[in-house]
């Protein structure tokens, strides 16, 4: 069985008014004096509003939730310390002017991509999915391409940019992909040519490292993984779990098929491209392309589609059940950026909003 490791990008937020709060450098000093091993856990990001953590390689979906939930509560006991809470928020729902971090490799990407790289205060959730080698990893990476927009859709939770509703599900999406390396990935064939297109692109001189190299997934430049990065970070950690679960089933299964000798779908990224904005922009609300046809069909029939993909995989797991429940109940209760909207229109502004958010966060650490 393949293990799952999660990075989740948090918002560290004002306890008081909600808005996002530069205490980063504070938060990670006060995890160094403790000399918790926990505290191994934690690393700065982009900007000073952000906490991002790290859970360990693990099989079991339960116990990865588990971790999630003892991490977002490690978070918060430390965030405390400077004044903030965390909230998993892709998207500051307040207006805000953004602190970046310190630093030579910070400085550079404020220097070369300028407003771009000053609009990043997004978090997301990356999942590694650990691969016997490179030339099976980047055979995954040919074969889950059209069905990782659906992951976004899933863990969709960034409607609000700067004060405003932006009618998107997942606008963070929409700002990541400013990024001139960042979005789907055309087809690379074997890892070779993966390494080779990597190589091309830091010879241009746009990107500065490897760690640029923003794809919807990637070969992880620190860990024998494939890493997917395409979901918001989520509000709640049974979602994150969820998004993990069928990350590992998509691995699996491609990895399969190109075992078995299949070839990978066709589809340009041009098209995904496309899929890729429905998805954000409906979340699990409105219509999506189906991975099949690429035409627009109801979420709940492009799920299914998900499910029957890697109904093996996930049977072999023991997470079918586990991942048809989480589906209908997302489908019938609503993404993230569903639960923030349902909140404001419950009657709290978007610092009451920002507040609750940041409950549901931790509820349970």
């Amino acid at each position: 069985m393949r293990t799952v490791g999660v990075e989740e990008e948090l918002m560290l937020v004002n306890a008081k008014t909600g808005e996002p709060f530069a205490v980063s450098s504070a938060v990670l000093a006060s995890v160094a004096r403790t000399g918790d091993e926990a505290g191994e856990s934690f690393e700065k990001e982009l900007h000073q509003e952000q906490l991002e953590f790290a859970t360990r390689p693990m099989k079991d979906m339960d116990e990865l939730r588990d971790e999630i939930v003892r991490l977002r509560g490690e978070a918060l006991r430390y965030a405390r310390q400077s004044g903030a809470v965390v909230a998993a928020l892709a998207t500051s729902p307040l207006p805000v002017e953004p602190s970046r971090h310190l630093g030579v490799r910070y400085r550079w990407m404020a220097e070369q991509f300028a407003l771009t790289t000053k609009e990043q205060l997004t978090c997301g959730c990356h999942v590694h999915v650990a691969v016997d080698s490179d030339e099976e990893g980047v055979a995954v990476l040919d074969r889950i391409r059209p069905w990782l927009y659906l992951l976004n859709a899933l863990s969709a939770n960034s409607p609000f940019w700067q004060g405003e509703d932006s009618g998107y599900s997942s606008y963070r999406s929409r700002v990541w992909n400013r990024w001139p390396s960042a979005g789907p990935y055309e087809l690379f064939g074997s890892a070779e040519r993966y390494h080779e297109q990597v190589s091309d692109m830091l010879a241009t001189g746009v990107l500065r490292d490897a760690g640029m190299i923003y794809f919807d997934a990637r070969l992880s430049k620190n860990f024998p993984t494939v890493e997917i990065r395409v979901a918001d970070v989520c509000l709640e950690p049974g979602t994150t779990a969820l998004v993990a679960t069928l990350a590992r089933a998509l691995v699996e299964t491609a990895a399969r098929a190109w075992r078995n000798g299949e070839p990978a779908p066709r589809i340009s990224a041009g098209l995904l491209r496309l899929a890729s904005w429905r998805a954000a922009r409906s979340g699990l609300r409105g219509p999506l392309l189906h991975p099949l046809t690429m035409r627009e069909a109801a979420p709940a029939e492009v799920f299914e589609a998900l499910l029957q993909y890697t109904e093996e995989a996930l049977r072999d797991t023991g997470d079918l059940d586990a991942a048809r429940e989480g589906i209908a109940a997302h489908l019938s209760g609503g993404s993230g950026a569903d639960r923030q909207r349902a909140l404001r229109d419950e009657g709290l502004d978007l610092a009451g909003v920002v507040r609750a958010c940041a409950d549901i966060t931790t509820a349970g650490t």
